[in-house]
């Protein structure tokens, strides 16, 4: 599998990621499985959080053995010292490591929570002790708004940045290309997020994947295209929606990368037309 450096810090990282919902509420023996195919596969990039179900309880188990040959990446949503810094802990016991290759800001949607975060007693302080004590090597956020993704990284120097970086969002709303811009002007790792999503799921509708808030693509050679759209916007990865099928979808759109041509990228244009995007324009 192709691997792509993230930023500055000189990390490879294959350009499929392994989402840890994935492993959430299913069996450890499947949790156990889907790792090991993983990473059979030349996946070394795995992401996870306390909020993912019972995900971080799976894939700690599932790591044993393999932990020194992936990236792992986690995040918090807390926005406080001392409740980040208690989940940082309590991750890293459940995921059976002493240390977390990327640890991440999560989730960052309003400017309130960018001054929450840097205020006296944030989240930052627990970010920047903890890599000074060794416990996190890179620093980086997920964001789900340009405002609060842009006030974040005019704030601080950061490693990485995790974005929704989605067909649907960028031709009907442009939602992604000024964060885009400012984060690849700062040489930062770009990862991605929302590939293979289409819209919200329909009111009422049977949601055939729980675990995923929005409506994923349903069509698998348009879900392959789609998640090569969002490899050819200068990211260095992208997580694939939280189910085993869509992460073996997303190797298969990996293998022997090619980035989309004018052509397919104008086929998407107009398969998008009327489609509500799940980031509106702000």
């Amino acid at each position: 599998m192709e691997k792509r450096v993230l930023g500055k810090t000189g990390e490879y990282l294959s350009i499929v990621g392994f989402g840890g919902i994935i492993v959430a509420q299913v069996d450890q023996r499947d949790a156990n499985n889907y790792v090991a195919e993983a990473i059979d596969a030349g996946v070394n990039y795995f992401d996870v959080a306390p909020t993912y179900f019972d995900a971080e309880d799976h894939l700690g188990p599932a790591l044993i053995g393999k932990r020194n040959d992936i990236f792992l990446a986690c995040k918090t949503e807390n926005r406080t010292k001392k409740g980040s810094e208690e989940l940082l802990h309590k991750s890293l016991k459940k995921l059976k490591t002493d240390h977390f290759d990327l640890y991440q800001l999560h989730a960052v949607t309003t400017l309130e929570d960018v001054e929450q975060i840097f205020s006296p007693d944030g989240a930052m302080e627990t970010y920047l002790k903890a890599k000074k004590d060794g416990l996190i090597n890179h620093i980086g956020f997920s964001a789900h708004s340009e405002e609060a993704a842009i006030a974040l990284m005019e704030r601080y120097d950061f490693d990485s940045m995790l974005f929704p970086i989605n067909w649907v969002n960028i031709f009907n709303a442009n939602f992604a290309p000024k964060a885009l811009q400012v984060a690849k002007s700062k040489g930062m790792g770009i990862l991605a997020l929302k590939a293979m999503a289409k819209t919200d799921w329909a009111e009422g509708a049977i949601r055939k994947y729980p675990k995923a808030w929005y409506e994923p693509i349903s069509d698998e050679s348009l879900a392959k295209l789609a998640y090569r759209y969002t490899l050819s916007q200068g990211v260095t990865a992208a997580l694939p929606p939280g189910y085993i099928e869509y992460f073996r979808l997303a190797i298969e759109a990996s293998k022997d990368f090619k980035p989309v041509t004018p052509d397919e990228e104008n086929q998407l244009k107009l398969l998008a037309k009327g489609i509500k995007p799940i980031f509106p324009q702000h």
